[in-house]
């Protein structure tokens, strides 16, 4: 799709935008990261600006979640652990760099639809999944939004704090955290 130096270019500014933000990162750091020419970059792109948008359709830095990567069983506590988990495998500490550098208002409104399509995905899957288990008669509660969103939350937050401060804010291994989590979870709805 992207020949060697368009991808040196992607990467260059991606890394760069994590680093620095948006606003920060110019064609001429971009050029120097890439080890090319700066007339290089306006022959390969448009300019930043387009090659952001392109970058967006890599799965390097789109985590491409899709609703067909969850599937259930029927056992509460193992399924949203097996959720946390897909989750967290495609939504990680890079992604989420990328996606806050993504959150300049010169982006924002070509971004906007695409940063959204994550977690507007996990939460259409956990409202989905709620309903299931009341029906099945698991659980009692319906508001299925709260819940969904909730669990969102708790999945975000663990890898928003790993993305921004590593270890130093906690220091509980990926595995160790949904099992903990779920658990609590579980036993607040149930």
């Amino acid at each position: 799709m992207f020949d060697e130096t368009q991808e040196k270019i992607i990467q260059a500014t991606m890394n760069l935008i994590m680093e620095k933000g948006y606003g920060g990162t110019t064609t001429k750091d971009i050029a120097k990261q890439a080890g090319i020419n700066e007339c290089t970059i306006f022959r390969k792109f448009k300019g930043k600006k387009d090659i952001v948008l392109s970058a967006m359709t890599l799965p390097e830095w789109n985590p491409q979640l899709k609703e067909e990567d969850f599937s259930y069983m029927g056992n509460l506590e193992e399924d949203l652990v097996s959720f946390s988990k897909v989750y967290l495998s495609k939504v990680t500490p890079h992604m989420v760099k990328v996606s806050i550098g993504l959150r300049t208002p010169e982006l924002y409104g070509e971004t906007a639809d695409g940063i959204m399509e994550v977690p507007s995905t996990f939460k259409r899957v956990m409202i989905r999944y709620f309903k299931e288990m009341k029906k099945r008669g698991v659980i009692q509660n319906t508001d299925y939004e709260g819940m969904a969103v909730q669990f969102l939350a708790m999945n975000f937050g663990y890898v928003f704090f790993k993305a921004s401060f590593g270890e130093k804010l906690m220091d509980v291994e990926q595995e160790e955290y949904i099992k903990e989590s779920v658990h609590r979870f579980v036993c607040g709805i149930c």
